[in-house]
């Protein structure tokens, strides 16, 4: 089975489950695939259906079912260069004597892959996404970019390569005219112009919000509005500085899904790299996490030098009603090997050989009322707290 047939495939099975919500945008995804202009117009046309018809959830699916037939007919060619497009090599980046330095750090950036930034604040995350888009020049090492599309000057690395900083800046007019602003200065015709823009306010979750202007929508809509106008532009890398700063829990997990989605595209796939405070969130959609710390670059795998000087254990972090005597007490028949209290959760260490189940029999056994717990053993987590 193609990639294609295989991404209709799922997504007809979230219609079976009547997952609509999820099913839709996954839908959009394969129409995008398709770069099909007839196939765009034709889910436009069921965004405004659904939109207009909110409880029709039947209609919705016998029209998306439809759709995703066409949809199975359109041939498309899967992407399949693997190479890194960008390769940094012992990159250092220093404010001066006696002040912050980044670096060294290596590491290859592939297409269709999602980076996850992470750290403690002031440890060097935006420098590095700033360093990347060439926006600071750094110190010492080499930054190769090795793009599809061959870049000549500056200005064609800026085409292919987007970085959104935290703060973006105001726009003027309506959403859906700044959009198609973006096109016209690729020279699109007008009527092509249209149908993308509307395909692309579509998969944001714009469609509503198309006419409004900058100070009529929040921030998560402004979030939403950069995306759709990065993806217009087709880049090959997207940095993002803080992307779910502002956004509830569900918005969050909302664009990072989506982002995750639109990266994997069969045969436009998208190297993200993105820095943020939501560890779990962004750890959930990452291929891999770029963890820093005093600037430096610490790999998430652990090492078997590593492994030999600190052990391996089990890392489990525990939101619990329950007293520390009482944990340890409980815990010591699991070969408990540390418990600590950072004022919020419990971060409880365990001999290697302790199944996570074990742990949570232990504290259903006991009648433990636990609000939240997670195994954070491979989670880029356990550096924030060791």
């Amino acid at each position: 089975m193609s990639k294609a047939s295989a991404r209709i495939k799922e997504v007809h099975t979230f219609f079976d489950n009547k997952d609509t919500v999820l099913g839709f945008r996954k839908l959009m995804d394969c129409a995008i695939d398709t770069q099909d202009l007839e196939i765009y117009r034709q889910v436009i046309s069921l965004t405004d259906w659904k939109e207009n018809n909110p409880h029709d959830e039947a209609g919705l699916i016998e029209r998306s079912r439809h759709l995703l037939g066409k949809m199975a007919a359109v041939s498309i060619t899967a992407y399949h260069n693997t190479n890194p497009i960008v390769r940094a090599n012992h990159i250092v980046k220093s404010y001066g004597k006696n002040r912050f330095t980044l670096g060294p750090i290596s590491v290859d950036i592939k297409k269709g892959q999602v980076y996850g930034l992470v750290g403690e604040n002031g440890n060097g995350k935006t420098t590095l996404l700033r360093v990347l888009a060439k926006e600071l020049k750094y110190n010492s090492g080499t930054l190769d970019f090795s793009f599809d599309t061959e870049t000549n000057s500056n200005y064609d690395l800026r085409t292919r390569l987007i970085y959104i900083p935290q703060r973006t800046l105001r726009w003027y007019g309506s959403l859906k005219d700044n959009l198609k602003y973006v096109l016209s200065s690729y020279r699109i015709p007008p009527e092509e112009n249209e149908i993308r823009v509307l395909m692309m306010i579509a998969r944001f979750g714009l469609w509503n919000y198309r006419h409004l202007k900058w100070d009529e929508l929040s921030s998560g809509y402004k979030m939403r509005f950069e995306l759709a106008r990065t993806m217009l532009r087709q880049p090959e890398l997207l940095l993002l500085d803080e992307p779910l700063a502002n956004l509830d829990i569900l918005s969050q997990q909302v664009i990072l899904e989506d982002l995750k989605s639109i990266c994997n595209s069969i045969n436009n796939p998208i190297a993200l790299i993105l820095s943020s405070q939501q560890l779990y969130e962004v750890e959930k959609v990452s291929d891999k996490v770029i963890y820093l710390e005093n600037g430096k670059y610490r790999d998430n795998e652990d090492s078997p030098e590593q492994l030999a000087k600190t052990g391996k254990q089990l890392i489990i972090e525990i939101d619990c009603n329950c007293e520390r005597g009482r944990l340890i007490e409980l815990f010591s028949e699991i070969k408990l090997e540390k418990l600590i209290f950072n004022g919020g959760v419990y971060i409880a260490f365990f001999n290697e050989t302790t199944p996570y189940h074990r742990v949570l029999s232990k504290l259903g056994d006991y009648q433990v009322d636990v609000t939240y717990t997670r195994n954070i053993t491979h989670s880029s987590r356990r550096f924030f707290v060791s």
